[in-house]
């Protein structure tokens, strides 16, 4: 006796939470994905700030060592110890351009995660 018979299965309560959890998990394992893709982005950002910084910092070093000694010992004579103000205020303002340019490459936001932040805020918005 051969039965054809359609049987439609209600999963009831426990497949309804078993099914919220896959849905879940896939969401967050999404996510997780997403995020890998971005910080590999990041990560290339921020090797090249810190070597801004780093060429940055060995370039003004350089021009303190030996720019300053030059011109001490080319306007000593002259102008005595202002010399070694006017180099003062002239490394100051070099100092403050550079870090004005590393400030400039952060706020880009190259060094977040936009496309995660944005889905992790879709999700939220469609969970509330």
């Amino acid at each position: 006796m051969e039965k054809n018979d359609t049987v439609v299965h209600n999963p009831g309560l426990m497949g309804g939470i078993s099914s919220l959890f896959k849905s879940v998990f896939g969401l967050a394992v999404s996510r997780v994905e997403l995020a890998a893709l971005e910080l590999a982005e990041v990560r290339n950002h921020v090797i090249t700030l810190v070597a801004t910084f780093g060429a940055a910092l060995l370039a003004t070093w350089f021009a303190i060592a030996y720019g300053t000694a030059t011109i001490v010992a080319l306007a000593w004579d002259d102008m005595g110890w202002k010399i070694l103000l006017i180099l003062f205020v002239v490394f100051l303002i070099i100092t403050g351009v550079l870090v004005a340019k590393g400030l400039a490459l952060i706020k880009q936001d190259k060094l977040g995660f936009p496309a995660t932040m944005k889905e992790l805020k879709n999700d939220r918005d469609m969970l509330l």
